[in-house]
């Protein structure tokens, strides 16, 4: 397989974002399935891994990239872009060196390239937890937990700072005062979620995105992921031989980002960067541009039961861009 498109971002970091990456959230987590499949995967030419505190994926992580060395499969940690995020239990100005400090203690690694404020909400101190309880729901003090993120990359320790899930009203917050502004945001994108008025906002202010959820994922309520029933995404799938995944991933990679897709599946590894040589006609385009837009991820779906964004002071535009 060929090489994976990278693209430059606007902090200089360490090395280029690749335009695919492997994605390392899931329950239950099985360490030794998490170790092989990043092992498979930098076989077949992954070098960008974003996982998270929350996802309990940082040490089989390190533990494959250590092995990945120790086997020549890189020839250094140079070649690979590892993203973290900071949890919302940590998003507090004294927590979050300690944070990525552990973060890079789990990865075995003296540096992330990128590190990313993973909600724009803050909870109780302690151990991760998800949902977050009610009780737990703090503000965010964004500007203290940014500059926080700032002395991280002022320290070496990470290379690009960004944010994630971070609508444009929220961006707009943190660029009046950041003197290191986001160089990422990682955000919900795929056909049913096209995020089109902030991705023209993040381009006009050189922030890249990176696409989370690219083939969508199961609704939280109804346990059906939405994106593989699309209709005219089968249709284009059908017509071009290619799976219904490799149609949403080339349409993600065709509006200029990057994207994290996850899979321990070697097969499915695979087939997610297999969609380099071909492309959407403008007629295809058109018919996705049409499709009903439904998201998935909203603040509410990372709070208990009877969490509510009221209690953050937020309303649904902030976290809703559509």
């Amino acid at each position: 397989m060929g090489s994976i498109p990278e693209v430059t971002l606007s902090s200089g970091g360490s090395r280029p974002i690749p335009l695919v990456g492997m994605g390392t959230a899931g329950r239950p987590v099985v360490p030794e399935n998490v170790k092989l499949a990043v092992l498979q995967a930098i076989e077949l030419g992954y070098r960008h891994f974003d996982t998270a505190s929350l996802y309990q994926t940082e040490r089989p992580l390190g533990e494959a990239i250590a092995g990945a060395l120790q086997r020549g499969l890189v020839k250094s940690r140079s070649e690979l872009f590892v993203t973290s995020k900071l949890w919302c239990s940590d998003a507090h100005r004294d927590l979050v060196l300690p944070a990525l400090q552990r973060s890079l203690r789990n990865l075995q690694l003296d540096y992330l390239d990128l590190y990313l404020i993973h909600w724009p909400m803050s909870s109780k101190p302690g151990a991760c937890s998800f949902p977050i309880n009610e009780e737990d729901i703090l503000p965010l003090d964004l500007i203290s937990v940014w500059q926080a993120m700032e002395g991280c990359q002022k320290l070496g320790l990470a290379r690009s700072i960004g944010v994630s899930n971070f609508s444009r009203k929220k961006l707009e917050e943190l660029l009046a005062f950041a003197k290191i502004p986001p160089a990422v945001n990682q955000v919900e994108m795929n056909p049913l979620w096209q995020q089109m008025k902030l991705r023209e906002f993040c381009k006009e202010k050189g922030i890249h995105i990176t696409a989370c959820c690219p083939i969508g994922g199961q609704d939280r309520t109804e346990s059906r992921n939405l994106l593989m029933e699309s209709k005219v995404l089968q249709e284009i799938a059908k017509t071009r031989g290619k799976t219904l995944p490799q149609v949403s991933l080339r349409w993600v990679y065709e509006q200029g980002v990057s994207l994290v897709v996850k899979t321990f599946n070697k097969e499915r590894l695979k087939e997610n960067i297999n969609i380099f040589d071909w492309e959407l006609s403008d007629e295809e385009h058109q018919e996705i541009s049409q499709i009903p837009q439904c998201k998935k991820y909203s603040l509410q779906s990372i709070l208990s039961h009877d969490g509510s964004c009221k209690l953050l002071g937020l309303s649904d535009f902030d976290v809703l861009d559509e």
